[in-house]
């Protein structure tokens, strides 16, 4: 039997639609997810859905198990009798083209406090057992979570390096003190948590109903001032101050010429071997609850990583260190009953990180916009594999339309004699190819579909800010776009399915 070739899109929740400031799990992901299938495609691909810190990022998030609050939806929590019309309306004339980062945090964390408020004063009985049995089910981190962003909040959004000594090394009695005087503190953050997983489990059941699977992304490092790293400083490189002694990034590559310098501290693979990678394997069944599969950043890592010098202000001078590999996997397979991952092994990757990728069945990534950079190039659509997943480009990327302008000319040339294009229309010369790859499976950001340039563009590594601000108005992913994408997932055999078959996207045997 052929593998089953299946098509998607990448679009992360915030740059949905809407009035509110910000893409959300409301209404417009509702309509999302049914454009997903009205264009004939089965995946859907989103970024990482914690709560995001200094800079926005969803790859630099304050919880590797939390909900990001900025999306839950003001429109279901009206639904939920938690606010009213009034509330609604008062809305600010926030831009739709891009997300403000600032004032829409402000108006948000406003609009979730008196849903709180009601929700304290007079719960519906429903919500109320709900919102118990949800405490319940996740208090192998919501405890921890609730209480660091309480705290968090109480010293003005400082990491927790600089709160109370006490605090910060999480001395008992002072962590008791804490929890009686922000009681209420911890009850909205544990609410917070409680309407993003109760929206998005709503929308994920959508999804299932249309017939699209979600594909998620974890990435491999967490930051320094998380909960994560708060509550279990012993899984990292910390020094006495409880900083990072050393730090993540990835030498210089095709994204940056100095390397990319993230900053985050980096596990203690002997201690969570000895442990039975007991954290790891909890963050990836979260996930699981939220999503189909998931796409794991910075594959690489798990074979070797680049180790940086904490006080380096660039990534360039470091060294490879031994990751976990095979142990890690088995490990994961064991605890999880199979392994629904994708490998990111992009960048500058030795044979061994994709001979540990084929040991336990993963499927890669390939992106075409690399492909016409040489004759022959190993992303080139004549050296694609079954075995793999298809981009045009992704969030690290810019938009293809972005990209071949900038190109040099000897890339555009390489494209328009591979193609056999003018390229007038090169996103959709790009997409089309990546539906007629042998790939298994092939994901297009919304950004090409809608045959936007670079300023467009989710995300541009290493530049500290003005990153993950993109959004699309309803009326442009409309009938004529979902039409052209349902023609070529019908042309080249990417059928739709049902999300349950979302695991042959990877080997639940591997290993």
């Amino acid at each position: 039997m052929n593998p089953l070739r299946r098509g998607g899109l990448l679009l992360h929740p915030t740059s949905l639609p809407g009035r509110f400031g910000i893409g959300d799990l409301g209404p417009e992901a509702s309509r999302w997810v049914q454009a997903v299938a009205e264009s004939g495609l089965s995946l859907w691909q989103v970024l990482p859905l914690g709560p995001t810190g200094f800079g926005d990022s969803p790859y630099q998030c304050f919880s590797a198990f939390g909900g990001n609050p900025l999306l839950v939806s003001p429109e279901r929590l009206r639904e939920d009798g938690l606010l009213t019309a009034a509330d609604l309306d008062s809305t600010p004339a926030f831009p739709l083209s891009h997300v403000d980062f600032g004032p829409v945090i402000a108006f948000k964390s406003a609009l979730l406090d008196r849903a709180f408020e009601r929700f304290e004063s007079s719960p519906p009985a429903a919500l109320r057992g709900a919102f118990e049995a949800f405490g319940e089910a996740q208090d192998h981190w919501l405890d921890d979570y609730a209480l660091f962003a309480a705290l968090k909040r109480e010293y003005g959004g400082y990491a927790w390096t600089r709160w109370a000594p006490e605090l910060a090394r999480r001395e008992p009695a002072a962590l008791a003190v804490a929890r009686a005087r922000l009681a209420r503190e911890l009850r909205s953050e544990r609410f917070r948590q409680f309407a993003f997983f109760r929206q998005w489990s709503r929308l994920r059941e959508e999804a299932r109903a249309a017939g699209v699977a979600i594909v998620g992304d974890v990435p491999i490092f967490v930051a320094h001032d998380s909960a994560d790293v708060w509550a279990h400083p012993e899984l990292f490189h910390l020094d006495a101050q409880l900083q990072p002694s050393i730090v993540a990034g990835v030498p210089p590559d095709y994204f940056s010429a100095t390397g990319q310098r993230w900053g985050n501290p980096l596990y203690r693979w002997d201690v969570l071997e000895a442990r039975g990678y007991d954290w790891w394997v909890e963050r990836l069944r979260a996930v699981l609850e939220l999503v189909d599969l998931v796409r794991l950043d910075h594959f690489r890592g798990f074979d070797t990583y680049w180790e940086v010098p904490a006080d380096s202000a660039t990534a360039e001078h470091g060294r490879w260190v031994a990751g976990p590999g095979d142990d890690f996997f088995r490990a994961m397979r064991d605890a999880l009953g199979g392994l629904p991952l994708i490998a990111e092994d992009l960048g500058d990757v030795r044979p061994e990180v994709l001979e540990l990728r084929d040991r336990w069945g993963l499927p890669g990534m390939t992106v075409l916009q690399f492909g016409f950079e040489a004759d022959d190039h190993e992303f080139a659509p004549h050296r694609h594999v079954p075995q793999r997943v298809v981009y045009t480009g992704t969030h690290d990327n810019d938009t293809t339309r972005g990209w071949f302008a900038a190109a040099e000319e000897s890339t555009r040339d390489r494209l328009r004699r591979y193609l056999a294009t003018d390229a007038h229309d090169v996103a959709w010369d790009l997409i089309r190819e990546a539906f007629r790859s042998v790939a298994t499976t092939a994901i297009v950001p919304l950004q090409d579909v809608l045959d936007l340039g670079a300023e467009a563009r989710m995300n541009l590594p290493g530049r500290p800010a003005g990153n993950w601000t993109w959004r699309f108005t309803a009326d442009r992913f409309g009938a004529a776009p979902r039409e052209r994408l349902r023609e070529l997932a019908s042309l080249y055999g990417r059928r739709a399915v049902d999300a349950g078959a979302s695991s042959d996207l990877s080997s639940r045997r591997a290993g």
